[in-house]
């Protein structure tokens, strides 16, 4: 299986501007590709590949002489992912979705670059520094081995300016002992997730007060002059924030996947539809729903599932919450009701405890096991 290791870089300034021109030429030549692509097919109704950008390249070299400090192989990846940008285009448009055209980069908009391979691109240095072709010896925090054989590196700035260096790697799973195990998780706003068993994942308290120091920053940018230093201060307060608030999101997604993967052998999901939900939601909730990321907890769960030999499943969420886990009747209720009160044969319990209980049948009825017959 393919997993990614990230460790953060320490360039000095001039492997700094490096960097940061090695990301210009690759945002050039994807703009430029782009602007090729759309005349052609505009003017002339002619399709172009990726493949013939890539035999373009050098005629964009001769023409704009400091793309050649360029990394060929690099610009020639993100001529790459210009083609899968148009492909994921031409699926949305063919499965009636919103078609989202490939946009051109601005430089804010361009952050990260592709060594296809180790040969000749990078290796690390007797002094334990990670030597990067164009740029020279950076000096890396190895805070964990890396596993497996790298097949790619992907150098990567984020909003406040700091350097990762991201290893894609084929790595062999490690199954864990199994487990006979199963549970149904039910994600929401007021408790992050509830499981089948009635235990229940908190929501941190510091969600809502990094969501409260994100609104305030932005405010506070929104309301000084374009241009001005003090805006530009707000701005990288503001992008401080946003990556606090991302990385605390992303511990707590990773710390209670893990937990997840290692107890149970079956785990159940809801098919939600983050971006349907949004979109048809009040702002609040929506803020809920982005604050909460329930479609990056799932995707850690899936991934730490499939290295530990575990196995996930999402069903139909249709009437979990309103279905009754016990009858099978469906019950009525709002979003202000907490508490599921079944009419018909007494059950009386949490909301979303019962909504949790029905994915958990659900989704051993997709395997074809009784629930009676479950661990649980």
């Amino acid at each position: 299986m393919r997993k990614s290791f990230r460790y953060r870089l320490y360039p000095t300034k001039a492997q700094r501007r490096a960097l940061e021109f090695q990301l210009d030429a690759c945002r050039f030549v994807y703009n430029k590709a782009l602007e090729t692509r759309k005349e052609a097919w505009e003017q002339r109704q002619e399709s172009v590949s990726a493949y013939d950008t890539i035999r373009m390249l050098p005629d964009w070299k001769a023409e704009h002489e400091w793309l050649g400090s360029g990394h060929a192989q690099a610009m020639q990846e993100a001529l790459k992912r210009l083609d899968l940008a148009f492909r994921a285009f031409f699926r949305r448009v063919k499965a009636g979705e919103k078609p989202g055209y490939p946009r051109f980069r601005g430089k804010d908009r361009y952050d990260s670059f592709t060594y296809p391979q180790e040969k000749g691109n990078w290796r690390f240095s007797e002094d334990g520094k990670l030597r990067l072709s164009k740029i020279g010896n950076v000096k890396i925090k190895l805070h964990r081995p890396i596993e497996g054989d790298a097949k790619t590196l992907t150098i990567r700035r984020d909003s406040v300016g700091n350097w990762y260096a991201c290893f894609s790697c084929i790595v062999e799973t490690k199954p864990l002992p199994p487990s006979t195990e199963v549970v149904g998780v039910d994600l929401g706003l007021t408790t992050f997730a509830t499981l089948s068993n009635g235990e229940k994942i908190n929501r941190e308290r510091w969600m809502k007060r990094d969501a409260r120091d994100v609104a305030r920053l932005q405010r506070k940018k929104e309301r000084l002059p374009k241009g001005s230093p003090e805006r530009r201060k707000a701005v990288h307060a503001l992008c401080h924030a946003y990556q606090r608030q991302v990385n605390r999101r992303n511990n707590l997604a990773h710390q209670e996947s893990r937990k997840l993967a290692d107890r149970y052998g079956l785990i159940v999901f809801e098919d939600l539809n983050v971006q349907d939900m949004q979109a048809c939601g009040n702002k609040i909730i929506n803020a809920g729903i982005a604050d909460v990321a329930w479609a990056r907890f799932v995707q850690l769960t899936e991934g730490k599932a499939e290295e530990s030999g575990r196995s996930v499943i999402r069903i139909d969420p249709k009437n979990t919450t309103q279905q009754c886990s016990q009858c099978g009747q469906i019950v009525p209720k709002d979003l202000s009701v907490r508490v599921h009160d079944c009419p018909h044969c007494g059950l009386k319990v949490g909301r979303d405890l019962n909504a949790a209980r029905n994915i958990l049948a659900r989704g051993l009825a997709s395997l074809g096991v009784s629930p009676r017959s479950s661990p649980l």
